[in-house]
C-alpha cells in the first residue's frame, strides 16, 4: 500500500498509509474529534477515558489509559494509525509505539494549535473536508465572545486535591482562561502544586476533572478566601482541544453570566 509522509506538532515525521482503516486513539478529545470526523467504524482501540461519545467504550476495544497504554494489546489491534499527545501520553509509552507502529503525535499549547491540529488529523485520515468544517465553526463562536470578557479579573484553576495543583501558564487551559480575559493567578509554568497562603484571586474555579471536585469543595475554598468567587466548572470545554471547542464559546458565555451574577 502507498504510504504518505505527514509532520505531527512534535516535528516529527510520520509514515502512514495514503487510506487509513483502522485508528487507535491515546486521547480522549482526539477520540472524540474522529468520530465527528465521520471515522467512529474505523477505531479500533481506545483510552478508558474515552467518555465521548457516550456508548463508544463497550463497542471499541479500551488500551488502558493515557498514562498507561497496554503495548501489546495495542500491537495486536494492527492500527495503521496511532494518534497521541505528548502531554497527555507518557514518553516511554510512546517511544515504544513509534518504534512498532505509525505514531502521529499532537502539541497543543493555545487554539491555533488545536485548529491546526484538527486540519492535520482531517488530512492524514482523508476527511479534510470535514475538519476544515470543525474549524470554521470554532472559530466563528470563538470570534464572539469578544464581547464577555471578564476584565482582567485574576483566577486559580485547580485540578487537584491533596495537594493542590494548578494550571499554570504554558498551557492550553491559560490560553483559554486568556481567551476570556482572564489573569492566571499562578506565575509558574504547566501544573504547579499550590501554597494556598500565598494567593488572593479574584475567582476559583475548581475543574470537573482530573480530580472530581464536587460542591462540598466549593464550601471548604470558600470559609479559606471568604472574597473570592468559587465555581464549578465542566473542565472538558477548558481543556479538551477537539470537536469539543465548538460547543466551549456558548459554555464560556454561560459560566462568566453565572460568575458576574453572583458578583465581584
Amino acid at each position: 500500500m502507498n504510504k504518505k509522509k505527514y509532520t505531527d506538532q512534535m516535528q516529527r515525521t510520520v509514515e502512514v498509509n495514503s487510506t487509513v482503516s483502522r485508528i487507535v486513539s491515546l486521547v480522549p478529545s482526539q477520540t472524540e474529534l474522529l468520530v465527528d470526523l465521520g471515522l467512529r467504524d474505523k477505531l479500533v482501540g481506545i483510552t478508558k477515558f474515552c467518555v465521548h461519545p457516550s456508548g463508544l467504550k463497550t463497542e471499541v476495544q479500551l488500551i488502558g489509559g493515557t498514562k498507561n497504554a497496554k503495548i501489546d494489546l495495542i500491537r495486536s489491534l494492527n492500527p495503521d494509525l496511532v494518534i497521541g499527545n505528548k502531554e497527555e501520553n507518557n514518553q516511554p509509552d510512546i517511544e515504544e509505539l513509534e518504534g512498532i507502529l505509525p505514531t502521529w503525535m499532537s502539541d497543543i499549547f493555545n487554539l491555533q494549535d488545536a485548529l491546526e491540529m484538527i486540519r492535520k488529523v482531517g488530512e492524514i485520515t482523508g476527511t479534510s473536508e470535514k475538519a476544515s468544517a470543525i474549524c470554521s465553526s470554532i472559530e466563528k463562536n470563538f470570534s464572539q465572545l469578544e464581547s464577555v470578557k471578564s476584565k482582567g479579573k485574576t483566577v486559580l484553576y485547580l485540578i487537584w486535591k491533596n495537594p493542590y495543583i494548578a494550571a499554570g501558564p504554558n498551557t492550553f487551559i491559560d490560553a483559554m482562561l486568556s481567551t476570556l480575559g482572564f489573569q492566571n493567578a499562578m506565575s509558574e509554568e504547566r501544573y504547579p502544586e499550590v501554597n494556598l497562603e500565598t494567593l488572593n484571586p479574584d475567582y476559583i474555579f475548581l475543574s470537573s476533572e482530573p480530580f472530581p471536585f464536587k460542591e462540598q469543595h466549593i464550601e471548604e475554598l470558600q470559609q479559606q478566601f471568604p472574597a473570592s468567587t468559587v465555581v464549578l466548572v465542566d473542565g472538558e470545554y477548558f481543556s479538551w482541544y477537539g470537536s469539543r471547542l465548538i460547543g466551549a464559546p456558548a459554555y464560556f458565555e454561560e459560566l462568566l453570566n453565572q460568575i458576574e451574577g453572583e458578583g465581584i
